[in-house]
């Protein structure tokens, strides 16, 4: 269920704090992300407000039309990163499968058989296109190293058409290129994906492995081969403007916040809506759990304009 309001924060900063603190004691550099000044095309969240003032049969329509296939890229060292996003967050995903470099015994995963980063997640994308495009309108791909909060992307997600083309994340700007960092993990809509599915069958404008001499990242390079069909990043916000999509962990975040402006840690810290959180270990993506999805307090109650089920056959908390 979305907590509307500051639930999200105060949760995840309880449950979350006594790990924090450890870590703020520790060895994590403090500073800001570097880049460039430039300007994104910005997307916002839908207003509260107006969610608020659909009618019941309109909620539960849109509750239910929202269906988030999850593309989660693993290579054989991200074992323990594995293990913890199956038992934690991806539970949550309406259908989550794991695309592996290689074939696994550990867990179940799909073998693409490349070590290529981005030949794997284009593999990736081209196989969940082939099985997967009818069955799901939104996709997220994303390195087991990153938490999302896939009901606060639904919400996010919740007024926008996927039959038009998204491409959606926390942007950075390369050159005249806009892409989405994969540390905070990328949505694609069904539209995104047919260009892209396209663009595939031309490997002049979009190759199928990276290059041997000048190496580009594979978020770049999926920006490129979205740009040849139309396709631009938009940087994901929430209503005041701050990013839904974070490429740094919660830890990080906050301390970074207490050393600029340590009387509005929660305020300057994070979005209430928050959507992902990257670099985060095996054991905090439990204690992310616990504070995301577990604790309340008790006589409280969270009377969100919309509820996300999970599907029947789904193994969700």
């Amino acid at each position: 269920m979305i907590s509307e309001g500051g639930s999200f924060m105060r949760g995840m900063l309880i449950g979350g704090g006594f790990c924090v603190v450890i870590t703020l004691l520790g060895h994590i550099k403090v500073g800001h992300e570097q880049g460039i000044s430039h300007e994104h095309h910005h997307i916002q969240a839908p207003d509260k407000e107006e969610v608020k003032k659909l009618s019941e049969s309109e909620r539960l329509e849109l509750s239910h039309s929202m269906q988030v296939y999850c593309i989660i890229l693993v290579r054989p060292k991200d074992l323990s990163h594995w293990a913890a996003v199956r038992e934690t967050w991806s539970k949550h995903c309406d259908k989550a499968d794991y695309y592996s470099s290689e074939p696994m015994k550990v867990f179940e995963s799909i073998s693409v058989d490349t070590n290529d980063l981005w030949a794997m997640m284009r593999k990736a994308i081209q196989m969940t296109y082939e099985n997967n495009k009818n069955a799901y309108n939104w996709f997220f791909i994303c390195t087991p190293s990153t938490f999302a909060v896939i009901e606060n992307l639904k919400y996010f997600l919740l007024q926008k058409d996927p039959s038009q083309p998204y491409y959606l994340g926390h942007t950075v700007k390369s050159g005249d290129l806009d892409y989405v960092d994969i540390a905070g993990g990328i949505v694609l809509s069904i539209e995104s994906l047919h260009r892209l599915f396209s663009i595939f069958k031309e490997p002049e404008k979009c190759p199928e492995q990276g290059g041997l001499i000048f190496k580009m990242s594979e978020d770049k390079q999926l920006a490129m081969c979205l740009k040849y069909k139309g396709v631009l990043a938009e940087n994901a916000e929430d209503s005041e403007g701050k990013n839904v999509f974070n490429t740094k962990s919660v830890g990080t975040l906050i301390q970074e916040t207490m050393a600029n402006n340590p009387q509005k840690v929660v305020e300057g810290c994070c979005s209430d809506m928050a959507i992902t959180f990257s670099g985060i270990s095996p054991n905090f993506m439990h204690v992310m759990m616990y504070g995301v999805y577990r604790l309340r307090a008790y006589g409280h109650s969270f009377n969100d304009a919309l509820v996300f089920h999970p599907k029947p056959d789904s193994d969700n908390d």
